[in-house]
């Protein structure tokens, strides 16, 4: 749903518990996606590392915003 012009309807309705419940579904796949990587060197599957690793780096993002966004101590913007 949009509000016109481009610009994306948003709620704001999301609570910080559901933030931190993010937080820690993106740190639990962080780690899986780390452990996928490191299967798929030891077999030598070059598709599956470099999936791996765009998913993981895509997930260090992730899981940087929402510590901002929780405006956890040290966590500087994600954006830089």
């Amino acid at each position: 749903m949009s509000t016109g012009a481009g610009n994306p309807y948003r709620s704001y309705n999301r609570t910080w518990e559901e933030i931190e419940k993010m937080l820690e579904e993106a740190e639990k796949r962080l780690v899986q996606w780390k452990e996928w990587y490191e299967q798929c060197r030891k077999t030598g599957d070059l598709d599956g590392m470099k999936e791996s690793a765009r998913t993981h780096k895509a997930l260090q993002g992730v899981v940087k915003t929402l510590k901002w966004t929780l405006g956890e101590e040290g966590i500087e913007n994600p954006l830089e």
